[in-house]
């Protein structure tokens, strides 16, 4: 029978892993640093695994190591949680946050907002992630993420918050040298910056919707792909082709002269955006109140979009 490690190994085993040394673990605990080492060597003995790589200059965390510590920070956020759930709201929300963010938002609305946000909750810490990429919420341990764009069927819960308003953009540099179009016909002889979050991928190309709410693809040239937010609109300022991007976010470029919007009776369907969360018999308080100022901090940004509660989602 395997036994079962003490909550004081465990916080031993985090506060080792975040200093990346069993000395300094040891000062910031107040114990001795054979303490420590048995304490780890403890729970590497119980659960079978090696957790860290020890060399006489650095204290690395292997793999299974990694695995172990992700599960130990939820696992004592979790227990925090329970420690706190009957207290008062006004007590106050402590405990450990990690949510990922699409990176343009992450930087132009987020981040310049967390200041309010850890006054009126000192307690609490954010691993934030800001990246394009789809993380695997369950595996890599978020708590909750932000997306832009379609979902797919998984075990995920997703809280609708609304869509974003697509315009096409073009530099004036472009089009001085291309010329402006004004039909879809024109678009042939222009070219488009493709957008793929996997590089070896083809965008479809220039998207419309019309009045009917039925989606088209009109296939254009473009010798740049990217798959990044930052590469898109800095490729676009670069003059090297034309973007379909969120009109909020993007319009103190418009309105400064360096972007003009293009063919406005064209424009791709709104994006939705949605929060998702692991299943969960009940979100712990701190995860429910980001949600929540996350939602609202986006609310202005959003057009209402025809859509369910909750779905399953990816």
């Amino acid at each position: 029978m395997i036994a079962i490690p003490s909550l004081d190994t465990l916080q031993v085993f985090v506060k080792v892993a975040e200093l990346s040394s069993f000395t300094q673990a040891a000062l910031s605990l107040g114990v001795p640093k054979a303490s420590v080492s048995t304490a780890v060597q403890r729970l590497e003995a119980a659960l079978g695994a090696r957790l860290f790589h020890r060399t006489t200059r650095r204290v690395q965390l292997t793999q299974d190591g990694q695995a172990c510590l992700e599960r130990c920070l939820d696992l004592l956020a979790d227990l925090n949680d329970m420690q706190t759930m009957f207290q008062p709201a006004a007590s106050g929300l402590r405990g450990r946050l990690r949510v990922d963010i699409p990176l343009r938002l992450a930087r132009d609305l987020v981040t310049p907002a967390l200041p309010a946000f850890f006054e009126a909750h000192p307690g609490l810490e954010l691993e934030l992630s800001s990246t394009d990429r789809r993380v695997d919420v369950v595996r890599e341990g978020f708590d909750c993420v932000l997306r832009v764009g379609p979902l797919n069927d998984s075990s995920l819960v997703a809280r609708p918050l609304g869509g974003l308003d697509m315009v096409n953009l073009a530099s004036v540099a472009y089009l001085e040298a291309h010329g402006e179009p004004t039909s879809l016909d024109d678009l042939a002889r222009h070219q488009l910056i493709h957008y793929t979050p996997l590089l070896g991928q083809r965008s479809s190309g220039f998207e419309w919707q019309d009045n009917d709410g039925a989606q088209h693809f009109v296939p254009m040239a473009g010798a740049l792909t990217v798959n990044n937010s930052e590469a898109y609109m800095g490729a676009c300022l670069a003059g090297l082709g034309i973007v379909q991007v969120p009109r909020r976010g993007n319009d103190g470029e418009v309105r400064s002269g360096r972007l003009r919007e293009l063919l406005p009776h064209h424009r791709a369907a709104p994006m939705p955006v949605h929060l998702l969360y692991p299943h969960r018999r009940q979100l712990p308080r701190r995860v429910q109140v980001f949600m929540q100022w996350l939602a609202d901090l986006m609310a202005p940004r959003l057009i209402p979009l025809s859509s369910g509660a909750s779905a399953v989602v990816r």
